[in-house]
């Protein structure tokens, strides 16, 4: 049977089915969709990687720290291995801290041959790795005569290694498979970014080492000139040869102090910054990274020498650096990254060229010599590895040509 048609203009009315029929898919609120299943790795991840690398020559430098005196004493390398009785001189500390230092080596381990090789093959390896490095460490301190090998370092060392390994194989799924980490890797870091983010999670135990000023990283001079001293017999400063009979004002010092904590701070900010996608909250970013640095500064300073001096260099010098720091990142966070990737080589640079030119100051001198190392000798010569070479790492990972091969994959 045929129905009326409504007149041609007429508005169109509902009927009563079309009230009650429900909303269809059409009508209803839009959902955000859901977020995809990561896929299982299927290669070793080259941020482990670089982060295995950079851990091993931590423990390469805090073992044969300082460097000085090396001898053949007569005596075998593998003498630690020779004897089942304790050392004459060992501590509770002693032996804890050698289990703790080497955890992160074996956790490193298993997380760098995974998807290769995993469970009871990565835990093997990792401990095998383990003891072979830490053999090599104590038959090289047989050559120095302010260290002393121990069977007891080796077995506590070669223990931490294994414990890390089993920590390595137990949690290396939720971590680099399916984790929110390994989302948020992919979302707010460009894909060249793994060597760099190691080398700005270094920055802040980079301040561990008492420096003259703030972020004042990179004072290789004075190091050389002890050595070519001690090579050549003879007094060489580097220091005086490229600036002679420099004597600096209290307002020249304070300048350079600023100039210095602003360089640090920018170079490192804005190597960060570099590394990001647009979605990345890049201030909290940041900020979270300086606050770090400021935090185990204060910490190591309060550690090393006092809780009294936990803030002592807070100076105005380092002040009027901060702030001056803080205003370039924000003006410089949204610039384009090749820019900021200039920047901060250029900044980084311009830092090592005045900290390695000015000299040190007298009360930093005086402080430095109350300081008495002790039991953290290899904790210490490790801080001042980081200390002394962390800002020619940064220059060098900088210059690498995959920031230009992946500057577009950014954004």
């Amino acid at each position: 049977m045929a129905t009326a048609s409504a007149p041609a203009g007429a508005p169109a009315t509902s009927t009563p089915a079309d009230a009650a029929a429900p909303a269809g898919p059409a009508d209803a609120a839009p959902k955000s969709p859901a977020k995809p299943p990561l896929a299982p790795v299927s290669r070793t991840s080259p941020i482990t990687r670089a982060a295995l690398l950079a851990y091993l020559l931590l423990i390469v430098y805090a073992s044969w720290f300082p460097f000085s005196g090396w001898h053949n004493q007569g005596l075998s390398p593998f003498i630690f291995l020779e004897t089942t009785k304790m050392p004459r001189y060992w501590t509770l500390f002693d032996a804890i801290t050698n289990v703790i230092g080497y955890i992160p080596l074996g956790t490193l381990i298993a997380y760098a041959l995974y998807p290769r090789i995993k469970n009871i093959w990565a835990l093997l390896i990792a401990t095998a790795c383990g003891a072979l490095v830490s053999g090599t460490m104590e038959a090289v301190q047989t050559f120095l005569p302010t260290r002393v090998s121990s069977n007891l370092d080796f077995y506590t060392n070669a223990a931490g290694c294994a414990i890390g390994g089993l920590i390595g194989v137990l949690t290396v799924r939720r971590l680099l498979d399916q984790s929110e980490l390994q989302r948020l890797r992919q979302a707010w870091f460009a894909p060249h970014a793994s060597q760099g983010l190691v080398l700005l999670a270094l920055w802040p135990l980079a301040q561990i080492y008492p420096q003259n000023f703030l972020y004042g990283l990179g004072q290789l001079l004075p190091i050389l000139s002890d050595w070519l001293s001690q090579l050549l017999d003879m007094e060489i400063d580097l220091g005086d040869l490229i600036r002679p009979n420099v004597e600096l004002t209290v307002e020249q010092y304070w300048l350079s102090e600023t100039i210095i904590t602003a360089c640090g701070m920018v170079g490192a900010g804005l190597t960060l910054l570099c590394l990001l996608r647009k979605p990345a909250p890049r201030g909290l970013l940041v900020a979270a990274m300086i606050a770090a640095a400021i935090l185990v500064k204060g910490l190591a300073t309060a550690l090393l020498f006092s809780p009294e001096n936990a803030f002592v260099w807070v100076t105005p010098g380092a002040e009027g650096g901060f702030l001056i720091g803080a205003i370039m990142l924000a003006g410089l966070a949204y610039a384009p990254h090749v820019a900021q990737r200039r920047l901060a080589i250029t900044t980084l640079l311009l830092g090592l060229a005045i900290i390695n030119t000015t000299p040190a100051n007298p009360y930093f001198v005086a402080t430095l010599q109350t300081w008495v190392q002790g039991k953290f000798l290899n904790f210490n010569g490790a801080a001042q590895f980081l200390s002394l070479l962390w800002p020619f790492f940064a220059v060098w990972f900088l210059w690498l040509p995959s920031h230009k091969l992946n500057a577009a994959k950014v954004s």
